[in-house]
């Protein structure tokens, strides 16, 4: 009986990331994304976190002042719902944009130190240089870049996990971890992510 429950709550997670996927209308998300989601996905529905894999979302507080004095370029595929979604919660918190749609997103992931396993559907860069992969919460953008610590290039939340900012759908959420990403090519953990409401 606990082998089937693990295994329904693995499918129903590689489900949930499948209709997430379709549902952010990107054209071109490569295999080292999709299978990032994947593996958040299976990471979610394991041990202790098959409790807390379907929560209540909770809608964003927004801080206009939070990234005031932060400003930044977006590199995204044109097509790409969720990079947009990302961008408007990055905006209501202050953050000021400069957005690209481009062809090949891997050449500015290449270019900005971006590590294949720590890749999401768009890259962000800060006018100080700081990388922000993926949908990292504003309130951890605006921690980090109070302190960044000196082996630190930025932040990522690799895949798409559901629930993350510009990737809510319906109610779900799936923890996920912000990853930090260093000079020298290593990442560690810089928050885990158990519940939406820290991402307020």
């Amino acid at each position: 009986m606990i082998a089937f429950t693990v295994k329904f709550f693995r499918g129903a997670a590689l489900l949930s990331t499948a209709v997430i996927l379709s549902a952010c209308g990107q054209s071109d998300i490569n295999a080292s994304n999709a299978s990032s989601s994947t593996a958040n996905a299976s990471n979610a529905s394991s041990g202790e976190a098959n409790a807390r894999q379907i929560k209540q979302t909770v809608t964003p507080a927004n801080n206009p002042d939070l990234l005031k004095k932060v400003s930044a370029t977006v590199y995204k595929d044109a097509n790409c719902g969720c990079c947009k979604e990302w961008i408007g919660h990055a905006e209501d918190n202050g953050l000021t944009t400069t957005n690209h749609d481009v062809a090949d997103l891997s050449l500015f992931k290449e270019r900005y130190g971006v590590p294949t396993e720590m890749r999401s559907c768009h890259t962000a860069v800060t006018s100080d240089g700081y990388v922000i992969e993926g949908h990292v919460p504003a309130k951890y953008v605006a921690e980090f870049l109070q302190n960044p610590p000196k082996q630190a290039i930025g932040l990522a939340v690799p895949g798409m996990p559901v629930g993350s900012p510009g990737m809510e759908y319906q109610d779900k959420f799936m923890p996920y971890q912000i990853m930090q990403i260093n000079k020298d090519g290593t990442n560690q953990v810089y928050a885990e992510v158990e519940f939406a409401e820290q991402q307020l």
